[in-house]
């Protein structure tokens, strides 16, 4: 693997590709850490520390400053992240599935996808100033994250008005250039732009997870046992994610020959690769999304009985929570599949160029075969998905492992890292083997993508 990394440095295309990654890296860490103008930064952490350690997590609001790389607690002008950019495109491929004039635009190549990634990027400034406004106004107020506010404690030193709108301006600008960096990072780059700068930003805040399990053994809190066991399980379930990310069900394909004059076309034999984990790592931020309102809203109702309720059985990693969590996650995950997986569709295709499944007529009895097939896998798939979402709540209530230490065993974040850079390694393996090199592997290939 050591040579495999000098190597890439021995291929000036690939060379060029790895410095601009980085030197753009580089770029959307700055705008992680340059505050919008007119905010205390000190005071903002003070209160997001206080707000941590009376909840003993931050919930959601803790799994977006994950993604932002911690520009959310220091009002960065790149706080919004690149979020809004992945809800409007989960947004338009929800609505291309059930809206006719997107899916006809999906079908015209490479000038319909244009058009939408077009309408994406409108969707996402539109997306930015709600949002930014929303983060603009509980800078104001910070009583509205459940807080109680000390006398004198502000943590905007500029008016109302003009503050608005400069931090919408400018948290909006963040995020179209973290966006714009991403797109250049794909287009001249190593690896999909979008998910390496949240991958960036979620292992920026490794060392501070390193420093909290390190005061964990300091003060006395954890042994050297509860150190190999974190380390042995850490390890099985970074293995576990890998297998199950590259998991696939190969349904063999077989094309008929056809003689046209002289030539013969088809007659090959392949497979259709169905991935277990279809749905990536959609059903834990959907879920996580959905759930983050239920609380909020009930604790705004003026009745004890209501608030009592919401803070005792929708808090965050409480019982009740964890399972409807996991119930959520087995709903989006089949959810996910069926908007975006169509074994109709898939089947006329292979009808349509002389391709059926050994066994199995074509036309509709492929559909029924591949949408049997997909339902199974997906409930291994969605299974996986529920355990390591749960893992790290269940480590924090059981062994009161601090919460940013938690997220590196499971959950969203772990997911993210090891597909991000298992799709980056496979990008640079291409590179080096077209060019004789040897690969990350001995045969030049990852394992599981045979």
């Amino acid at each position: 693997m050591l040579s495999a990394f000098s190597n890439s440095l021995k291929i000036p295309e690939l060379r060029q590709r790895i410095f601009f990654t980085l030197a753009l890296i580089f770029v959307c860490r700055l705008l992680s850490v340059i505050p919008v103008p007119g905010v205390d930064t000190e005071m903002l952490r003070g209160i997001m520390d206080r707000m941590a350690s009376q909840s003993g997590n931050m919930g959601f609001m803790g799994l977006l400053d994950l993604f932002s790389g911690g520009a959310l607690t220091q009002a960065a002008i790149g706080a919004l992240g690149i979020m809004p950019s992945i809800s409007a495109s989960i947004i338009l491929q929800l609505l291309t599935a059930v809206v006719p004039a997107l899916e006809k635009l999906a079908r015209e190549g490479d000038a319909g996808r244009q058009q939408i990634i077009q309408y994406g990027r409108y969707l996402t400034v539109a997306l930015c100033l709600v949002q930014g406004y929303a983060m603009a106004a509980v800078l104001l107020r910070p009583e509205a994250l459940g807080l109680q506010i000390m006398p004198g404690e502000t943590i905007v030193t500029m008016s109302r008005v003009p503050f608005l709108l400069l931090a919408i301006l400018t948290m909006t600008t963040g995020t179209m250039t973290l966006m714009w960096l991403g797109e250049q990072i794909t287009a001249r780059g190593i690896g999909n732009g979008i998910s390496l700068i949240i991958t960036i930003s979620i292992v920026s805040r490794l060392p501070g997870a390193i420093s909290q399990a390190v005061a964990m053994f300091r003060t006395g809190s954890a042994n050297i046992f509860m150190l190999v066991a974190m380390l042995a399980l850490a390890f099985l379930v970074i293995a576990g994610v890998i297998a199950v990310t590259q998991a696939q069900r190969k349904i063999p394909v077989q094309y008929a020959k056809r003689v046209v004059g002289r030539k013969t076309y088809g007659g090959q034999s392949t497979y259709m690769p169905l991935r277990v984990n279809y749905s990536g790592v959609m059903p834990i931020i959907f879920a996580q999304a959905i759930l983050m309102f239920p609380q909020r809203l009930l604790m705004m109702i003026p009745v004890d009985a209501v608030k009592n309720f919401a803070a005792v059985h929708l808090r965050y990693a409480g019982p009740t929570y964890i399972t409807l969590y996991g119930l959520m996650i087995l709903f989006f995950s089949y959810f996910w599949v069926a908007t975006q997986f169509h074994p109709v569709q898939i089947a006329d295709d292979l009808k349509k160029y002389g391709g059926y499944v050994p066994g199995i007529r074509p036309g509709k009895p492929t559909a029924e075969f591949l949408d049997r097939v997909m339902t199974r896998i997906t409930l291994a798939g969605a299974v996986f998905l529920t355990i390591i979402a749960v893992l790290p709540m269940i480590l924090g209530n059981s062994f009161h492992i601090p919460w940013m230490v938690a997220q590196f065993f499971g959950g969203t974040s772990l997911l993210i890292i090891v597909g991000v850079i298992l799709d980056t390694m496979r990008q640079v393996e291409s590179h080096l083997v077209t060019r004789h090199y040897d690969g990350f592997l001995r045969k030049g290939q990852l394992r599981g993508r045979r």
